[in-house]
């Protein structure tokens, strides 16, 4: 008994000792990808064309984008466009660049609120079924939703122009149990291409990185020599995956018949995919489903869900999924000026999104703000203390400095429209608008990120004691007075203020 119990506490041992290995190594591995010695701004690298619409893929083996454990995609989507139900392994923030539409997000458990009956049209026919789904959003410009890991979703462009969309997976998120590859889940249609290329990126991340114009002209002769490919024939179960490649196909058609409970024939159907579509197609008829009949009627009534669960729960304890995401708001707006929370009219404005405001942020642990700089306005140098920031410059550019621990500048350059640019954790950065403004949106890696401001009121120079800021720089208390006190504002300075102050 005694060797039987010192042999199971050495097993134990050994286990928890490979356990802390191997959490270690991948600890190691994921600090290494951020020995950053320089940023670059960077751009898509692979652009898959779908009938209705276009997907672009920033390229996730860069290295400022595996610093931050993140991924990033931009829709296009033209007008009357799907893109087809689908999930991904991580969680995901969505931008609405441009456009309007619906969208819908699956949550596992949750009731199927909307019905037709519920639009009150009278239209049906007698003896019509009354379809009922869970619940539908209206999306507008500037639009955050946030979409946890796992849970279908889809997207509907019902304006009048092309829907545009920036995407961030966070892969590195512990929602994420895979790896830190981007995954996409196709519950329809054939994205045959973008699969391909969501492989080659995992493939690249095992062999190392490569320079984008290598990738990029690899995947290009690739593509080229996989055309004549689909004619092959094959067995039934790989002329199904050659043509089809999403979920359904796989499944074998009788099992499918058995759990749907409908003909085989329905689902041979459904896996006889034709055509190239990929995974935005074109609805022939406008999609006519039970949505909110007014954007404001929507976000008012989410609130007001919002704030009885909160009633209900005032410490942040809950029932389980029903009374959690079932009842949670998934967008907010943060292009509205109103909205803004800091603000310099004569420099530009803030819209901070969090946990706090928009509280589902807490489960996916991701965040957002959008800013807008005027004509050669910027922002103090600053830091987040507890995250990765991943910024799109939406219109305009902006000369961005970005300094590591060494005092080294990794990044002295513009940002222009449609450009991405990662600041890991703790790099201080500065950004100046050019004569035309700027406007952009981040992502942070934590739900409620913090920067620290270098300069300005509350800045962490002017909470310094003025003698600690004198001996510091080897300066004279007056100047050390000067650097704590001249700029009163907490975010921005504007050109004028520092060019009147050179001439003096």
């Amino acid at each position: 008994m005694p060797s039987l119990l010192s042999l199971s506490l050495s097993l134990l041992l050994l286990f928890n000792g490979c356990l802390a290995r191997q959490s270690s190594e991948q600890q190691f591995q994921f600090q290494n990808e951020c020995q950053i010695n320089r940023l670059n701004s960077i751009e898509p690298t692979s652009r898959i064309q779908s009938e209705a619409g276009t997907t672009e893929w920033w390229n996730p083996n860069s290295q400022q984008l595996l610093c931050a454990g993140v991924s990033v995609f931009k829709y296009q989507v033209e007008p009357n466009g799907l893109v087809l139900p689908s999930f991904t392994n991580a969680p995901q923030l969505v931008y609405i660049i441009q456009g309007r539409g619906i969208q819908g997000t699956v949550m596992p458990g949750c009731a199927e609120t909307f019905q037709e009956s519920q639009q009150g049209q009278g239209q049906q026919r007698p003896g019509r079924f009354q379809d009922q789904h869970q619940k539908i959003r209206r999306f507008r410009q500037g639009d955050i939703i946030a979409l946890p890991a796992g849970v279908v979703h889809w997207f509907y462009n019902d304006g009048n122009e092309r829907l545009v969309t920036v995407n961030l997976l966070h892969t590195a998120n512990s929602d994420n149990q895979l790896d830190n590859n981007p995954r996409r889940f196709n519950l329809a249609g054939n994205p045959e291409e973008e699969q391909r290329r969501l492989r080659r990126f995992a493939q690249q991340q095992i062999q190392g990185s490569r320079s984008e114009r290598e990738e990029m002209e690899e995947e290009d002769d690739e593509e080229q020599d996989n055309r004549p490919s689909r004619k092959q024939s094959g067995s039934r179960h790989q002329q199904q995956s050659s043509s089809c490649n999403n979920l359904l196909c796989a499944f074998d058609q009788e099992f499918l018949a058995q759990a749907f409970n409908v003909d085989t024939s329905l689902i041979r159907r459904l896996q006889e995919v034709r055509g190239q579509k990929g995974s935005i197609i074109r609805v022939r008829d406008r999609l006519d489903v039970v949505s909110p009949p007014r954007m404001e009627e929507e976000e008012r009534e989410e609130r007001q869900q919002e704030q009885r669960y909160r009633q209900r729960h005032p410490f942040g304890r809950d029932n389980g999924l029903e009374e959690t995401f079932c009842a949670m708001r998934m967008k907010e707006n943060i292009a509205d000026p109103e909205r803004a929370d800091i603000v310099n009219p004569q420099a530009g404005r803030l819209s901070t999104l969090n946990r706090y405001n928009l509280p589902i942020l807490n489960a996916l642990g991701l965040s957002a703000e959008r800013g807008v700089l005027y004509n050669r306005a910027g922002t103090v140098p600053q830091w987040c203390i507890n995250a990765h920031k991943i910024l799109y410059m939406l219109e305009g550019r902006a000369r961005i400095q970005v300094v590591n621990e060494n005092g080294d500048t990794v990044f002295d350059d513009n940002v222009e429209q449609g450009q991405l640019l990662t600041v890991p954790q703790n790099f201080a950065v500065l950004k100046q608008a050019g004569s035309e403004g700027a406007e952009w949106v981040s992502f942070f890696t934590n739900s409620e990120a913090a920067n620290t401001p270098l300069a300005g009121r509350v800045s962490a120079i002017r909470a310094l004691p003025e003698e600690v800021v004198a001996a510091s720089y080897q300066i004279s208390r007056e100047d050390a007075r000067k650097l704590k006190f001249n700029n009163e504002d907490t975010f921005f300075f504007t050109s004028s203020r520092s060019e009147r102050r050179d001439e003096a």
